[in-house]
């Protein structure tokens, strides 16, 4: 899945806490979320309106992107509720990205058959 492809498929899927979310989709998605908020925080410091138009896309996608954390969660076969995880002081939000980093069950699971159902690669001749 390419960035593009990986970011309307987290903004469809704006709400949608259920079914899987493959590596890529979600970091792909996670890069454009962080280069959007710097280039939104330049903008609002060039017009004097931080942080305005930050809060902004903040709110704008700050579902997207829980529900694109929660998919990833469902596809390593963990519950959304580990989400939890990062309010545990020091040691949570470093193991909810060893969680994110992980790679997905290969198997379908209870959340949903695989994301990372690639098609095969072309044998060498």
């Amino acid at each position: 899945m390419g960035p593009v492809e990986a970011v309307q498929t987290c903004l469809r899927k704006y709400v949608g806490f259920s079914g899987r979310a493959s590596r890529p989709e979600f970091w792909w998605f996670i890069l454009f979320y962080v280069i959007a908020a710097i280039v939104i925080v330049v903008i609002d410091l060039a017009l004097s309106t931080y942080p305005i138009l930050y809060l902004i896309v903040t709110l704008g996608l700050i579902l997207p992107t829980l529900a694109a954390q929660v998919r990833r969660l469902h596809d390593t076969d963990r519950s959304g509720w580990w989400w939890f995880i990062n309010f545990v002081p020091l040691i949570g939000g470093i193991w909810l990205i060893v969680l994110f980093a992980k790679p997905g069950t290969p198997e379908p699971n209870k959340y949903g058959p695989s994301s990372s159902a690639l098609p095969a690669a072309p044998a060498a001749a």
